[in-house]
């Protein structure tokens, strides 16, 4: 039974009074036996869990009575049963062992013709598992299974061989078998056989199987007997105590107890006749009681007097708001004998007061924490330190401030760490960010560079790293410090009341933000400093993050931007110019080049790497120094794209060793090279994987070649074909990268379109074709690099190229001399004459000492003289220094010193061997 301060509480849930309330026959009376006594409820209690107790105390002693019979039972029945098993084997093993004419048997010609059927009568006869005969080293002459006579007896011969007898256990090829081994002497007592007999032991029955059920019954019995004993003792005691245990009880008294003086509404509980029987803590604080008030009259204790009245008129009240004191309480009244329970009355009070501050407070809380949020969702989303701060500032005003201030260090701008401050050396920051209403203010404004005082609470804050609060701007000294003319300003405009907190994330301080309020707008609290160091300090983090990112940008532009061409060479075969557009969100691996070659050939390469950031760029400024080697041995597009694309093979297998177990970056890329050559007005391309480029004839008209798809680069295993263009002069020819025709919101072959109807267009320069272009294609966010190469051709006059053929004698040297002589004086090129006569001489002479078949030479006048010969053969000359008793090795090494550049370059009949001089 629950009782609190000397009142019971019954099953039911109604109360009723304790000792004070009247003698034991008239609660019984009033209370029915429903409401059993304290000690009856205790004893019933006690009785229960007695019973319960006695219960499993009986059937643990019945099941420990069962398993010790159960246990007792088996381990006679085992031992019954080898005992049973041994007198059995070793009774035939002895019988068939004094058998008459057995010694004559064994030492018969042929034992086991003779014994294996007698073995088996005898063992079906002794209702035995086997009976073998051995000879006296334990041979098998019978056995119930034929296969093993003639192999050894398993078990113990020993003391047999000596004429005892052995009985043992053994697992033999029947099971686990009891077995007796008993020797056959003869007349003179020689042991001349032994005879074993065996049975296993699962085959003897005992007596178990039939005593066990009636050991099981018995206790099921016993069972059966103390659970119907102990349901009926609790039946009883259930319902005597309305299904309440002791532990329930308990467990009654302790919430009502801890309910009542815990919580923070009042309850007051007066009789029929008008005196308090009870009042929890809460109720003595809001009425001011005193200590002794259970069983003082409600009009004793000096209440309000409506207070008084609603208390003793046991009347329905509910919410009614009555005043006590300096307090509004808003009370809830029930009578308590409204269903057949005691007269008078239960009031709960709750302080109106509180609960209107506390709604305040609550609302005021909703509101920062809604504000908290929303700045985590608008503050940091981009990854640009300006925007992010411009979104501190808004968030800020005018839900929290009137005007917000963001002030930040000029490194952290360019996304480096700004420099630490020295003792109390005045920061320096650029005021980024500012925002509230009107715009007539007078501080400072955004983009202005502003050095704070040291007295300052900016110079405070930022020095310090910590927030400063200045609820009166009016009477701070150290604020007018920073300019009393501004500062004045700036008080008669209506500003009134100051927060600076540092912006600081991951230990690097990188500004301040400043909160201001003007006007009628409460000054600045305590309670307002932290809500403004959360803003503060969230934002410091999307800015830091910003900062960073800016930081990591702009390294990747650097690296990429060193990586690609500074400038356009030189050169008359193409008229060229160039877009290059880094991705917004970080750099690609997007490539383009323009090489020269010789014989006035000019090499055009756009490629693309997988992926983005600094692993791309790098990877890209790899595979242009390769392609640029590449072209040096003057290779065809098709087999320069082979040789890129074992490096790319390699590079990823070095990324897969270096990861070490881990996720390894891949290196695969795009690529279309091509060859254009002026004196034939033709041009070689080869591509892996890169779009096809875009051809733009001199009238107009737009077509997209057809050139053979290869694998990207990395893949391996396929080789790359290269396809061959006529283009005539003043056709364009446009390579690009997909992040021109492809974007997120567009698909490719609307790229392409838009493409062609932008390059269809007659009279444009490349460099105004390259405008339009990028006009036409840019995203509105470039998530991509964007490459783009217009190259306009142009063909080489008829007049500065001269060639000819001759034939495989030393004698054509002289003519050849004198025809270049005067090709160069139709050019006006005397004074190369010399040199020119003299590269030839040696490249022919070479070309008719080292190789069969006709030789052609060839003379272009371009930017450059070109001189070059061909011939069948397909080996390179090398330069090397001739020894002095050499006669010859010193020609090439004379064309390289007169020449400014010389090489050779293999062709499908054979190979060129070509020189370039300087013109004068």
């Amino acid at each position: 039974m629950a009782r609190i301060r000397g009142r019971s509480w019954g099953p039911s849930g109604r109360w009723f009074a304790g000792r004070r309330s009247g003698s034991r026959r008239e609660r019984r009376k009033r209370h029915g036996s429903r409401a059993p006594s304290a000690r009856r409820l205790w004893a019933v209690a006690r009785s229960r869990s007695v019973a319960g107790q006695m219960f499993v105390l009986q059937v643990l002693i019945v099941l420990l009575l069962v398993v010790a019979a159960v246990v007792t039972l088996l381990l006679q029945a085992r031992s019954d049963r080898f005992q049973a098993a041994r007198d059995r084997s070793l009774a035939a093993a002895q019988t068939f062992a004094h058998s008459p004419g057995l010694v004559q048997t064994l030492r018969g010609p042929d034992p086991t013709a003779v014994l294996q059927p007698l073995t088996e009568a005898a063992r079906m006869e002794g209702g035995v598992d086997f009976v073998v005969v051995t000879n006296r080293d334990g041979i098998r002459y019978t056995h119930p299974k034929p296969e093993l006579i003639g192999q050894k007896f398993i078990g113990t011969i020993g003391p047999s061989q000596q004429g005892g007898v052995t009985v043992e256990s053994v697992d033999g090829p029947l099971g686990e078998e009891v077995q007796a081994v008993v020797p056959v002497k003869d007349a003179r007592g020689t042991v001349v056989g032994l005879v074993s007999s065996g049975v296993k032991v699962s085959a003897v029955s005992s007596a178990f199987d039939r005593q066990l059920p009636v050991v099981l019954g018995a206790g099921a019995a016993g069972l059966a007997l103390a659970t119907a004993g102990t349901a009926l003792v609790s039946r009883r005691l259930r319902r005597q105590t309305h299904g309440l245990g002791p532990s329930e009880m308990t467990r009654m008294y302790e919430h009502h107890d801890a309910v009542l003086h815990a919580v923070r509404e009042g309850v007051v509980i007066v009789g029929g006749d008008g005196r308090v029987m009870l009042a929890n803590d809460e109720a003595r604080r809001l009425l001011d009681l005193p200590t002794d008030v259970e069983g003082r009259h409600v009009t004793s204790l000096g209440l309000d007097p409506r207070m008084a009245e609603l208390l003793v008129s046991r009347r329905v009240a509910t919410d009614e708001v009555l005043p006590v004191g300096d307090r509004l309480l808003a009370v809830n009244n029930r009578p308590t004998d409204r269903r057949g329970g005691p007269p008078g009355s239960v009031a709960t009070l709750r302080d109106s007061t509180e609960l209107r501050a506390l709604a305040g407070k609550a609302e005021a809380a909703r509101g920062r924490l809604r504000l908290l949020y929303d700045a985590s969702v608008s503050v940091g989303t981009t990854l640009d330190v300006k925007r992010t701060a411009e979104e501190l500032a808004q968030v800020a005003a005018p839900r929290f401030t009137d005007y917000a201030t963001v002030d930040l260090a000029e490194p952290v701008l360019r996304g480096e760490e700004p420099r630490a401050g020295v003792g109390g050396e005045a920061p320096q920051l650029r005021r980024v960010a500012l925002t509230g209403t009107p715009d007539d203010h007078p501080l400072y404004r955004a983009g202005e560079l502003i050095t704070f005082a040291a007295p300052t609470p900016q110079a405070t804050g930022f020095v310090g790293g910590h927030p400063v609060l200045v609820p009166d701007l009016a009477s701070s000294t150290a604020w007018r410090t920073q300019d009393p003319t501004r500062t004045q300003a700036v008080l008669d405009y209506g500003f009134h009341s100051l927060i600076t907190v540092p912006l600081k994330a991951r230990g690097v301080l990188m500004g301040i933000v400043n909160f201001w309020r003007t006007g009628e707008s409460e000054p600045f609290e305590e309670d307002d400093l932290s809500l403004a160091e959360e803003l503060a300090a969230r934002a410091a983090v999307c800015i830091d993050n910003a900062r960073r990112f800016t930081r990591e940008h702009a390294m990747a532009v650097t690296l990429q931007h060193s990586l690609l061409p500074r400038g356009l060479p030189e050169q008359n075969a193409l008229d060229i110019a160039y877009r290059y557009l880094p991705a917004q969100a970080g750099v690609g691996g997007d490539w383009f080049d323009v090489i020269p070659l010789s014989g006035t050939r000019v090499a055009l390469v756009v490629g693309d790497v997988v992926g983005h950031g600094l692993h791309a760029a790098a990877t890209m400024g790899r595979l242009r120094t390769a392609v640029q080697n590449f072209s040096t041995l003057d290779l065809p597009p098709d087999e320069l794209l082979g040789h890129l694309d074992e490096l790319v093979g390699r590079i990823d297998q070095e990324a897969e060793a270096a990861s070490a177990g881990g996720e390894a970056t891949i290196a695969g890329a795009t690529c279309l090279y091509a060859i254009y050559d002026p004196s034939s007005g033709t041009c070689q391309l080869a591509r892996a994987g890169h779009p096809l480029p875009a051809v733009v004839g001199p009238d107009g008209t737009v077509n997209f070649p057809e050139i053979p798809a290869g694998p990207p680069l990395g893949l391996g295993g396929l080789p790359f074909e290269a396809a061959e263009l006529r283009l005539p002069e003043g056709s364009s020819l446009v390579l690009y990268t997909d992040g021109l025709i492809e974007d997120r919101k567009r698909d490719i072959d609307i790229g392409l379109e838009i493409l062609r109807a932008t390059l269809a267009h007659v009279g444009r320069t490349p460099h105004e074709v390259c405008e339009a272009v990028i006009s036409a294609l840019l995203p509105a966010r470039q998530s991509d690099d964007i490459a783009l190469l217009v190259a306009r051709t142009r063909v080489l006059e008829p007049d500065r190229i001269a060639d000819w053929e001759l034939p495989s004698d030393p004698a054509a040297v002289a003519g050849a001399r004198a025809e270049v002589t005067r090709q160069l004086t139709r050019w006006g090129l005397e004074e190369t004459g010399f040199t020119t006569e003299l590269i030839l001489s040696e490249l022919i002479t070479n070309a008719i000492r080292y190789a069969s078949g006709p030789i052609g030479v060839r003379l272009l006048h371009d930017r450059t003289l070109i001189c070059e010969v061909s011939d069948t053969s397909s080996t390179s000359p090398h330069l090397r220094y001739a020894a002095a008793e050499d006669e010859g090795g010193r020609g090439l090494f004379l064309v390289a010193q007169l020449a400014e550049r010389w090489g050779t370059r293999y062709t499908p009949e054979g190979k060129v061997i070509w020189a370039e001089q300087l013109l004068p």
